[in-house]
């Protein structure tokens, strides 16, 4: 059974590397963020807002993790979304857990271009977002999201081609 999460910063390239992965290998794949997404939209919130309001509503993000552990439990999967390493670390899931990063102008150019926008509002609404996301999981779990020790593999996407980081996952999957 294979379980492979993909977990790293905002515009680090995780939806990307992990479609890639999935036509690699051939297992099904789950971006949890869409789910966050939706559930913002739901709410009427920008991403940022809905962040805040899950500060003050630890339920939603509860609800969203409880879904995350049971995909993990069932396997054969690509799990994709900041704490899906952190779970699977935490239930004793046993994951192929995958960190990427890049520098933050790095990830606010990608995310501009899926989103575009001024540069420095998206850059400040990502380093929102990022501490907002700290802040929760810290409280919520005793998480920081900072430790990357519990990660098989951690990644600077900075300078690599997404094709290039998916052959080194599996790589040293195997």
């Amino acid at each position: 059974m294979t379980i492979i999460t993909i977990s790293g910063t905002p515009g680090s390239g995780k939806s990307t590397v992990a479609e890639i992965l999935k036509e690699k290998i051939g297992i099904k794949y789950i971006y949890s963020g869409e789910i966050f997404r939706k559930q913002a939209e739901k709410y009427e919130m920008t991403l940022e807002e809905f962040g805040k309001y899950c500060e003050e509503n630890s339920e939603v993000d509860k609800e969203l993790d409880k879904k995350q552990v049971e995909i993990l439990k069932r396997g054969n999967v690509i799990l994709e979304g900041r704490l899906a390493g952190w779970l699977a670390y935490k239930n004793k899931i046993d994951a192929f857990k995958v960190f990427l990063d890049a520098e933050v102008d790095v990830r606010t150019k990608r995310i501009m271009k899926r989103e575009n926008g001024d540069f420095e509002k998206r850059k400040r609404e990502m380093i929102k977002r990022e501490n907002s996301e700290k802040t929760r999981y810290k409280n919520y779990y005793d998480i920081d999201i900072s430790d990357k020790s519990i990660y098989d593999m951690v990644i600077d996407t900075g300078k690599k081609k997404p094709d290039e980081i998916v052959k080194e996952i599996i790589s040293n999957m195997s």
